[in-house]
C-alpha cells in the first residue's frame, strides 16, 4: 500500500514546446508518452483547439508563449528558423537559465553558422542545444518504424546536453553527443544529404559498365556480326550487366589486399593510408550492394531467356531425319535436357548468388546488432570470397569449351577479360591466408612496427618558405637519432629535456 501511494504521488517532469505545427504535435505525444508532463506555447492559444487536431493532445495544456517559458526549464522550438526573431524577441529576458531545444532544419546546408548559433545570439542567457532535427514527424510518432533512431546532440553546456540525452533516452531513442554547438552545422547537414558515399561507386560502377558495352558492341557488331540489333536489349545487355557485376564484386574485396600490401611495405599500421585507398575502403559495402544488385539483375535476365535458342551449348541436340518420297529428306533438331556446361554453369551461379544474399542480409543494422566481430567478419570475409570464387568458376564454365576451340583468340573472349581481375583478387586472399603471411600481418594490425633505417614520416614545408629559429638553453640529456629531410637547413635533433624558445622569421 505504501508502494502505491509512492508511485501515485510521483511527479512527471514538465516539458515545454513552443509551435503547434506538425512536427511539435508528434513531439508532443511522444513525450507524453515517455512519461512527461508537457505544455505548449502559441501566440494564439484561445484560437487553437489541439483536441479537435488530435485526441491525443486533450492532455496537454495550451497557453501562451510567456507563460510556457516560465512554467518549464527544457523547451523544445520547433518553428521555422525564419520566424525565430519574430517569435522570442519580445522573451529574450525569460530565457535566463532555460535549456533551449532547437529542433529545425535548413533549406541550404551552410558552413558558416547554423540554425541553432544563430539561435543562440538571440537568446545568450539560454543554452541552446540542437537536437531531434534528424527524427521525422512519422517516427516521431511510431514507435515500431524502422527509421534511424540516433538523435544527434550538440551545445556547449555540458549539463545541458546531458539533460537533452535523458530525454531521448526516455524516448527510446539513441542519443549520439556531438559536442559543441558548432557541431550543428553538421547536425543540420545531414537531412540534407542525398544518399552521401555513393556517388563515387556509382559512378564507377557507371564507368565500367560502359565500357563493358562498349566491347561487347565492337566484338558482336563490328567486328562481326553476331547477333541482331533486336537482341541488345536482353541477350547482349544482359552480358555488361553480368560483366560489370563481377567487376565491382571484385574490386569489392580487393581494397583490402592493396591494405595490406602497403601496411607489408611501411611495417606498421601507423602511417595513414592514401586518400584514394582510404575512400576505396570506406566504399566497400556501397561497392557490394551494388554489385549484388547487377547479379541479381543477371539472374533475372538470365531466367528468362534460359531456352535451347538463346542458349544452344547448354542444350543436347538430336538429329532427326525423315525419309522424303521424292529426291530429298527432310532433318530437323530436337534439343532435350541440359548438357554439364549448362548444369554446372546454373549450379555455380546459384551458389553464389545464394551466398551473397547472406553476404548482403548482414550488411542491415538489425542482422548486424545479432553478430559479433567473428561471425560478421566470417560473412562478409570468407563468405565473400567464396562467392566471387563460385561466380569465377560460373564464367569459367562457360568459356573454357569455347577456349578450347579458338586458343589464339582466349585474350578476345569476354569471359577472359571478365574473369581476370576476379583471379587477382582470390590469388591475393590466398597469399595473405598463409599462415606465415597472415600470422605478420596479424602483428602489425596489433600495434608491431618493423624498424627501418630509412625515416617514414614526410616533411611538410609551408608555401611560404619560412624558416624556423630555435634557441636552446640549459640542454641536459642525450641527443637523439637525427631524421633529415633532403631540404633540412639544419640538422632536427631530440633532446630529452630542453628549454625552449621558438620563434618563426620569413624569407624576404
Amino acid at each position: 500500500m505504501e508502494i502505491k501511494d509512492i508511485t501515485m504521488n510521483e511527479q512527471r517532469q514538465s516539458v515545454g514546446i513552443l509551435g503547434t505545427g506538425d512536427f511539435a504535435r508528434a513531439l508532443a505525444k511522444r513525450l507524453y508518452f515517455s512519461g512527461y508532463d508537457v505544455i505548449i506555447g502559441s501566440r494564439r492559444p484561445e484560437e487553437n483547439l489541439l483536441s479537435a487536431i488530435d485526441e491525443c493532445l486533450c492532455n496537454m495544456s495550451l497557453v501562451s508563449i510567456e507563460e510556457c517559458i516560465e512554467s518549464v526549464s527544457v523547451i523544445f522550438l520547433a518553428v521555422h528558423a525564419e520566424n525565430f526573431k519574430d517569435l522570442l524577441q519580445e522573451y529574450t529576458e525569460h530565457f535566463d537559465g532555460k535549456i533551449v531545444v532547437d529542433v529545425s532544419n535548413r533549406d541550404k546546408a551552410s558552413d558558416t553558422y547554423s540554425n541553432a548559433e544563430y539561435l543562440q545570439t538571440l537568446i545568450p542567457r539560454a543554452s541552446v542545444v540542437k537536437a531531434f532535427n534528424v527524427i521525422s514527424a512519422y517516427a516521431m510518432e511510431n514507435n515500431y518504424n524502422t527509421s534511424s533512431r540516433q538523435v544527434f546532440i550538440a551545445g556547449n553546456n555540458d549539463l545541458a546536453r546531458g539533460a537533452v540525452s535523458n530525454i531521448a533516452r526516455a524516448m527510446n531513442f539513441t542519443p549520439v553527443d556531438f559536442g559543441s554547438l558548432i557541431a550543428a552545422r553538421r547536425i543540420e547537414k545531414h537531412p540534407l544529404l542525398l544518399f552521401p558515399g555513393w556517388s563515387g561507386p556509382c559512378w564507377f560502377t557507371i564507368t565500367v559498365f560502359i565500357i563493358w558495352l562498349l566491347y561487347l558492341v565492337f566484338i558482336y557488331y563490328i567486328e562481326q556480326t553476331v547477333y541482331e540489333w533486336e537482341q541488345i536489349f536482353v541477350k547482349v545487355l544482359n552480358k555488361a550487366i553480368c560483366m560489370t557485376g563481377i567487376t565491382v564484386l571484385s574490386v569489392t574485396y580487393l581494397a583490402s589486399s592493396f591494405a595490406a600490401i602497403i601496411q607489408l611495405y611501411n611495417g606498421t599500421k601507423h602511417i595513414r593510408f592514401s586518400r584514394w585507398l582510404d575512400k576505396w575502403l570506406k566504399n566497400r559495402k556501397q561497392l557490394g550492394l551494388i554489385s549484388f544488385m547487377l547479379i541479381a539483375i543477371h539472374a533475372i535476365m538470365s531466367t528468362l531467356i534460359m531456352s535451347p535458342t538463346y542458349l544452344r551449348s547448354w542444350y543436347h541436340s538430336t538429329k532427326i531425319v525423315i525419309p522424303h518420297n521424292m529426291s530429298e529428306a527432310y532433318e530437323f533438331q530436337n534439343i532435350n535436357w541440359m548438357t554439364w556446361k549448362g548444369e554446372a554453369a546454373c549450379m555455380t551461379g546459384i551458389f553464389s548468388f545464394t551466398l551473397l544474399c547472406f553476404v548482403c542480409v548482414s550488411t542491415l543494422p538489425s542482422v548486424t546488432d545479432t553478430l559479433n566481430w567473428r561471425e560478421w567478419r566470417f560473412v562478409q570475409s570468407k563468405l565473400g570470397h567464396l562467392a566471387l570464387f563460385l561466380a569465377v568458376v560460373h564464367v569459367l564454365v562457360m568459356g573454357i569449351p569455347g577456349w578450347a576451340k579458338t586458343p589464339k583468340k582466349v585474350y578476345k573472349s569476354i569471359t577472359f577479360l571478365s574473369s581476370f581481375l576476379p583471379w587477382i583478387t582470390i590469388l591475393l586472399k590466398l597469399f595473405f591466408s598463409i599462415p606465415c603471411v597472415d600470422r605478420y600481418i596479424t602483428k602489425i594490425r596489433k600495434g608491431w612496427e618493423r624498424k627501418d633505417a630509412r625515416c617514414k614520416a614526410t616533411c611538410v614545408r609551408s608555401k611560404n618558405h619560412s624558416y624556423a629559429i630555435v634557441n636552446c638553453s640549459q640542454t641536459t640529456g642525450k641527443v637523439g637519432d637525427n631524421c633529415l629531410c633532403p631540404c633540412d637547413v639544419v640538422d632536427m635533433t631530440t633532446f630529452d629535456k630542453t628549454n625552449c624558445v621558438y620563434s618563426e622569421t620569413k624569407n624576404t
